[in-house]
Protein backbone atom coordinates (compact mmCIF):
# COMPACT_ATOMS: atom_id res chain seq x y z
CA UNK A 1 0.00 0.00 0.00
CA UNK A 2 1.29 3.68 -0.62
CA UNK A 3 2.61 5.41 2.13
CA UNK A 4 2.54 8.79 2.84
CA UNK A 5 5.67 10.13 1.04
CA UNK A 6 3.95 8.40 -2.57
CA UNK A 7 0.39 10.49 -2.15
CA UNK A 8 2.26 13.57 -1.51
CA UNK A 9 4.03 12.95 -4.57
CA UNK A 10 0.59 12.32 -6.63
CA UNK A 11 -1.33 15.43 -5.66
CA UNK A 12 1.96 17.13 -6.80
CA UNK A 13 1.66 15.68 -10.14
CA UNK A 14 -1.97 17.08 -10.07
CA UNK A 15 -0.84 20.20 -8.52
CA UNK A 16 2.05 20.78 -11.48
CA UNK A 17 -0.36 19.92 -14.45
CA UNK A 18 -3.73 19.74 -13.89
CA UNK A 19 -4.69 22.58 -11.14
CA UNK A 20 -5.79 25.79 -13.13
CA UNK A 21 -7.16 24.14 -15.89
CA UNK A 22 -10.43 22.72 -16.91
CA UNK A 23 -10.47 19.04 -16.89
CA UNK A 24 -12.64 15.92 -19.11
CA UNK A 25 -13.17 13.69 -16.77
CA UNK A 26 -14.89 9.87 -17.79
CA UNK A 27 -15.01 6.39 -16.52
CA UNK A 28 -14.03 4.21 -19.00
CA UNK A 29 -14.74 1.13 -16.76
CA UNK A 30 -18.11 2.81 -16.47
CA UNK A 31 -17.88 2.33 -12.61
CA UNK A 32 -17.94 5.52 -11.88
CA UNK A 33 -19.97 7.39 -14.86
CA UNK A 34 -21.85 9.23 -12.28
CA UNK A 35 -19.31 10.68 -10.41
CA UNK A 36 -17.37 11.52 -13.97
CA UNK A 37 -20.56 13.46 -15.15
CA UNK A 38 -20.39 15.72 -12.18
CA UNK A 39 -16.71 16.91 -12.63
CA UNK A 40 -16.49 16.07 -15.86
CA UNK A 41 -15.38 19.72 -17.89
CA UNK A 42 -14.45 21.86 -14.77
CA UNK A 43 -11.40 23.61 -13.80
CA UNK A 44 -9.66 21.71 -11.50
CA UNK A 45 -8.86 24.42 -8.44
CA UNK A 46 -6.37 22.18 -6.01
CA UNK A 47 -4.75 19.24 -4.96
CA UNK A 48 -3.62 17.86 -1.28
CA UNK A 49 -2.97 14.35 0.25
CA UNK A 50 -3.52 14.21 3.68
CA UNK A 51 -1.81 10.86 4.58
CA UNK A 52 -2.71 8.21 2.74
CA UNK A 53 -5.65 10.05 1.03
CA UNK A 54 -6.05 12.88 -1.87
CA UNK A 55 -8.46 14.98 -2.43
CA UNK A 56 -8.56 16.68 -6.02
CA UNK A 57 -11.37 20.20 -5.84
CA UNK A 58 -12.80 21.70 -8.86
CA UNK A 59 -14.26 25.28 -9.42
CA UNK A 60 -17.84 24.45 -8.59
CA UNK A 61 -16.96 22.80 -4.68
CA UNK A 62 -16.97 19.74 -5.29
CA UNK A 63 -14.26 16.98 -4.64
CA UNK A 64 -12.71 14.08 -5.98
CA UNK A 65 -11.66 11.63 -3.10
CA UNK A 66 -9.05 8.94 -3.50
CA UNK A 67 -7.80 5.95 -1.45
CA UNK A 68 -5.79 3.74 -3.61
CA UNK A 69 -5.58 1.20 -0.88
CA UNK A 70 -3.32 -1.82 -1.54
CA UNK A 71 -3.87 -2.28 -5.46
CA UNK A 72 -4.83 1.45 -6.50
CA UNK A 73 -2.55 3.61 -9.18
CA UNK A 74 -2.21 6.21 -11.52
CA UNK A 75 -1.16 6.65 -14.70
CA UNK A 76 -0.13 9.80 -15.95
CA UNK A 77 0.72 10.34 -19.43
CA UNK A 78 1.23 13.08 -22.12
CA UNK A 79 3.69 15.74 -21.45
CA UNK A 80 4.24 15.12 -17.89
CA UNK A 81 7.37 15.75 -15.67
CA UNK A 82 9.33 12.79 -14.39
CA UNK A 83 12.30 13.24 -10.77
CA UNK A 84 15.69 12.60 -11.92
CA UNK A 85 15.41 10.11 -9.10
CA UNK A 86 13.62 7.66 -11.73
CA UNK A 87 14.92 8.79 -15.19
CA UNK A 88 16.53 5.55 -15.48
CA UNK A 89 15.50 2.81 -12.96
CA UNK A 90 14.70 -0.42 -13.97
CA UNK A 91 12.15 -0.70 -11.61
CA UNK A 92 9.67 1.00 -9.72
CA UNK A 93 10.83 4.41 -7.88
CA UNK A 94 9.06 4.32 -3.93
CA UNK A 95 8.22 0.51 -3.62
CA UNK A 96 11.08 -1.00 -1.61
CA UNK A 97 12.20 -3.60 -4.26
CA UNK A 98 13.41 -1.37 -6.77
CA UNK A 99 15.65 -3.23 -8.93
CA UNK A 100 18.17 -1.47 -11.39
CA UNK A 101 20.58 1.70 -11.20
CA UNK A 102 19.73 5.48 -10.88
CA UNK A 103 21.89 7.61 -12.12
CA UNK A 104 21.78 11.73 -12.65
CA UNK A 105 21.32 14.72 -9.76
CA UNK A 106 19.40 13.70 -6.84
CA UNK A 107 18.13 17.60 -6.31
CA UNK A 108 15.03 18.24 -4.32
CA UNK A 109 11.72 17.02 -6.55
CA UNK A 110 9.85 20.49 -7.12
CA UNK A 111 13.57 20.80 -8.62
CA UNK A 112 14.70 18.24 -10.13
CA UNK A 113 11.58 17.39 -12.23
CA UNK A 114 13.12 19.37 -15.36
CA UNK A 115 11.04 20.22 -18.42
CA UNK A 116 7.90 18.06 -18.93
CA UNK A 117 8.24 15.03 -21.77
CA UNK A 118 5.38 13.03 -23.31
CA UNK A 119 5.60 9.96 -22.07
CA UNK A 120 3.77 8.01 -19.39
CA UNK A 121 4.97 7.35 -15.40
CA UNK A 122 2.88 5.00 -12.99
CA UNK A 123 2.35 6.10 -9.24
CA UNK A 124 1.39 4.34 -6.92
CA UNK A 125 3.01 2.42 -4.01
CA UNK A 126 6.22 2.13 -6.27
CA UNK A 127 6.94 5.20 -9.51
CA UNK A 128 8.02 3.62 -12.82
CA UNK A 129 9.01 5.75 -15.74
CA UNK A 130 7.73 4.23 -18.73
CA UNK A 131 7.97 4.37 -23.10
CA UNK A 132 6.96 7.81 -25.18
CA UNK A 133 3.81 7.72 -26.65
CA UNK A 134 3.39 7.73 -29.42
CA UNK A 135 -0.23 9.39 -29.82
CA UNK A 136 -1.89 11.25 -26.92
CA UNK A 137 -4.24 10.47 -25.63
CA UNK A 138 -3.39 6.77 -25.27
CA UNK A 139 -5.96 4.24 -25.12
CA UNK A 140 -7.62 3.11 -21.96
CA UNK A 141 -5.70 -0.02 -20.94
CA UNK A 142 -7.21 -2.31 -18.26
CA UNK A 143 -10.09 -1.37 -15.84
CA UNK A 144 -9.99 2.11 -15.69
CA UNK A 145 -12.20 3.67 -12.81
CA UNK A 146 -11.25 7.49 -13.81
CA UNK A 147 -9.86 8.90 -16.45
CA UNK A 148 -8.79 13.06 -16.04
CA UNK A 149 -8.06 14.61 -19.32
CA UNK A 150 -6.28 18.06 -20.24
CA UNK A 151 -5.21 19.47 -23.67
CA UNK A 152 -1.90 17.76 -23.02
CA UNK A 153 -2.19 15.10 -20.08
CA UNK A 154 -4.00 12.21 -18.82
CA UNK A 155 -4.18 10.34 -15.38
CA UNK A 156 -5.92 7.26 -15.60
CA UNK A 157 -6.94 5.14 -11.98
CA UNK A 158 -6.96 2.22 -11.40
CA UNK A 159 -8.11 -0.43 -8.16
CA UNK A 160 -8.75 2.04 -5.80
CA UNK A 161 -10.25 1.67 -2.59
CA UNK A 162 -12.21 4.52 -2.44
CA UNK A 163 -12.83 6.42 -5.29
CA UNK A 164 -15.73 9.56 -4.44
CA UNK A 165 -17.01 12.53 -5.35
CA UNK A 166 -17.85 14.78 -1.65
CA UNK A 167 -18.39 18.41 -0.95
CA UNK A 168 -16.64 20.45 1.00
CA UNK A 169 -17.87 19.50 4.78
CA UNK A 170 -18.19 15.65 3.00
CA UNK A 171 -14.03 16.30 2.90
CA UNK A 172 -13.94 17.85 6.00
CA UNK A 173 -15.17 14.90 8.31
CA UNK A 174 -12.96 12.87 6.52
CA UNK A 175 -9.83 14.88 7.14
CA UNK A 176 -11.05 15.55 11.14
CA UNK A 177 -10.88 11.57 11.01
CA UNK A 178 -7.59 11.83 10.46
CA UNK A 179 -3.96 11.57 12.71
CA UNK A 180 -1.61 14.51 11.92
CA UNK A 181 0.15 14.69 8.72
CA UNK A 182 3.44 16.64 8.99
CA UNK A 183 3.25 18.54 5.89
CA UNK A 184 0.07 19.51 5.92
CA UNK A 185 -0.91 20.50 10.12
CA UNK A 186 0.90 22.78 12.04
CA UNK A 187 3.86 21.23 13.85
CA UNK A 188 3.89 22.40 17.11
CA UNK A 189 0.08 21.42 17.17
CA UNK A 190 0.30 18.12 15.04
CA UNK A 191 3.01 17.38 17.52
CA UNK A 192 0.72 18.01 20.68
CA UNK A 193 -1.65 15.74 19.34
CA UNK A 194 0.00 12.56 18.68
CA UNK A 195 1.55 13.25 21.67
CA UNK A 196 -1.50 13.32 23.26
CA UNK A 197 -2.89 10.11 22.07
CA UNK A 198 -0.44 7.69 21.72
CA UNK A 199 0.37 8.70 25.73
CA UNK A 200 -2.99 7.94 26.88
CA UNK A 201 -3.30 4.35 25.06
CA UNK A 202 -2.53 1.15 25.94
CA UNK A 203 -2.14 0.28 22.79
CA UNK A 204 1.00 -1.67 21.39
CA UNK A 205 3.65 1.42 19.31
CA UNK A 206 3.60 -0.65 16.82
CA UNK A 207 -0.31 -0.50 16.21
CA UNK A 208 -0.42 2.66 16.66
CA UNK A 209 1.84 4.09 14.24
CA UNK A 210 -0.13 2.01 11.46
CA UNK A 211 -3.51 3.51 13.06
CA UNK A 212 -4.25 6.15 10.72
CA UNK A 213 -6.85 8.09 13.10
CA UNK A 214 -3.68 8.33 15.24
CA UNK A 215 -0.87 9.76 13.28
CA UNK A 216 -1.45 9.87 8.66
CA UNK A 217 0.81 8.32 6.34
CA UNK A 218 2.98 5.81 8.00
CA UNK A 219 2.81 2.41 6.76
CA UNK A 220 4.60 -1.10 6.80
CA UNK A 221 8.03 -0.24 5.93
CA UNK A 222 8.06 3.66 7.85
CA UNK A 223 6.78 1.88 10.66
CA UNK A 224 9.62 -0.85 11.32
CA UNK A 225 11.95 1.65 10.39
CA UNK A 226 10.53 4.53 12.43
CA UNK A 227 10.85 2.30 15.25
CA UNK A 228 14.18 0.98 15.00
CA UNK A 229 15.89 4.18 14.70
CA UNK A 230 14.31 5.25 18.17
CA UNK A 231 15.47 1.52 19.81
CA UNK A 232 11.79 1.00 20.64
CA UNK A 233 10.50 -2.37 21.27
CA UNK A 234 6.92 -2.51 19.20
CA UNK A 235 4.89 -4.17 21.63
CA UNK A 236 5.50 -1.18 24.33
CA UNK A 237 1.80 -0.25 25.00
CA UNK A 238 1.91 3.60 23.91
CA UNK A 239 1.43 4.92 27.88
CA UNK A 240 4.55 3.25 28.63
CA UNK A 241 6.60 5.11 26.23
CA UNK A 242 8.68 7.77 27.56
CA UNK A 243 7.15 11.28 26.11
CA UNK A 244 10.21 12.34 24.97
CA UNK A 245 10.85 8.85 23.02
CA UNK A 246 7.20 9.88 21.69
CA UNK A 247 8.16 13.33 20.35
CA UNK A 248 10.99 12.13 19.12
CA UNK A 249 9.19 9.59 16.92
CA UNK A 250 7.00 12.23 15.67
CA UNK A 251 9.96 14.44 14.57
CA UNK A 252 12.00 11.63 12.78
CA UNK A 253 8.84 10.62 11.26
CA UNK A 254 8.55 14.26 9.95
CA UNK A 255 11.91 13.89 8.38
CA UNK A 256 11.84 10.72 7.11
CA UNK A 257 8.39 11.63 5.60
CA UNK A 258 9.88 14.84 3.96
CA UNK A 259 13.12 12.77 2.48
CA UNK A 260 10.29 10.26 0.80
CA UNK A 261 8.82 13.22 -1.12
CA UNK A 262 12.07 14.57 -2.04
CA UNK A 263 13.55 11.54 -3.19
CA UNK A 264 10.81 9.49 -4.17
CA UNK A 265 12.17 6.59 -2.06
CA UNK A 266 11.59 5.53 1.41
CA UNK A 267 15.17 6.59 2.56
CA UNK A 268 15.68 5.44 6.31
CA UNK A 269 19.21 5.16 6.84
CA UNK A 270 21.19 8.51 7.79
CA UNK A 271 24.74 9.46 6.69
CA UNK A 272 24.78 7.94 3.33
CA UNK A 273 26.87 9.74 0.77
CA UNK A 274 28.16 8.99 -2.53
CA UNK A 275 27.85 5.54 -4.01
CA UNK A 276 25.82 4.25 -1.06
CA UNK A 277 23.54 6.95 -1.60
CA UNK A 278 23.08 5.96 -5.19
CA UNK A 279 23.15 2.10 -4.12
CA UNK A 280 20.13 3.15 -1.53
CA UNK A 281 18.09 4.98 -3.93
CA UNK A 282 18.50 1.70 -6.42
CA UNK A 283 17.97 -1.06 -4.09
CA UNK A 284 15.87 -1.88 -0.79
CA UNK A 285 18.89 -4.36 0.43
CA UNK A 286 20.75 -1.13 1.22
CA UNK A 287 18.13 1.24 1.93
CA UNK A 288 16.68 -0.22 5.35
CA UNK A 289 17.56 -1.20 9.03
CA UNK A 290 15.39 -3.56 9.29
CA UNK A 291 12.36 -4.31 7.02
CA UNK A 292 12.18 -7.09 5.20
CA UNK A 293 15.57 -8.38 6.54
CA UNK A 294 14.03 -11.16 8.25
CA UNK A 295 17.01 -13.58 8.99
CA UNK A 296 19.61 -11.33 8.31
CA UNK A 297 21.59 -10.02 10.82
CA UNK A 298 21.31 -6.08 12.56
CA UNK A 299 23.53 -3.96 11.16
CA UNK A 300 24.22 -2.50 14.34
CA UNK A 301 24.31 -5.93 16.64
CA UNK A 302 24.35 -8.77 14.31
CA UNK A 303 21.49 -9.96 16.03
CA UNK A 304 19.36 -11.84 13.15
CA UNK A 305 16.08 -9.67 12.48
CA UNK A 306 12.86 -11.21 13.65
CA UNK A 307 9.37 -11.45 11.40
CA UNK A 308 6.32 -11.42 13.22
CA UNK A 309 2.19 -10.76 12.70
CA UNK A 310 0.83 -8.00 14.49
CA UNK A 311 -2.37 -6.65 13.43
CA UNK A 312 -2.74 -8.51 10.59
CA UNK A 313 0.74 -7.03 8.96
CA UNK A 314 4.23 -7.76 9.09
CA UNK A 315 6.85 -7.03 11.65
CA UNK A 316 10.16 -6.62 11.54
CA UNK A 317 12.63 -5.78 14.43
CA UNK A 318 15.68 -6.58 16.19
CA UNK A 319 15.03 -8.45 19.46
CA UNK A 320 18.05 -7.02 20.94
CA UNK A 321 18.21 -3.21 20.06
CA UNK A 322 14.75 -2.72 20.42
CA UNK A 323 14.73 -5.08 23.75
Amino acid sequence: MPEGHSVHRIARQFALHFVGKPVAVSSPQGRFAEGARMLDGHVMTDARAVGKQMFLEFEHGLWLRVHLGIYGAWDFAGDITADATIASANGRMGQTNQRGTVVGAFEDSLSSIGAPRRTRLRMAEQEKLEAPLESFPPDPVGAVRVRLLTDVTCADLRGPTACDVLGPEEVQAVIDKLGPDPLVDSPKKAEERFTETVLRKPTPIALLLMDQSVVSGIGNVYRAELLFRARLNPHTPGRDVPEELVRALWKDWSKLLKIGVRTGQMLTMDGLRGKAYEAALASRADRHWVYHRTGLPCRVCGTPILMEEIGGRKLYWCPVCQA
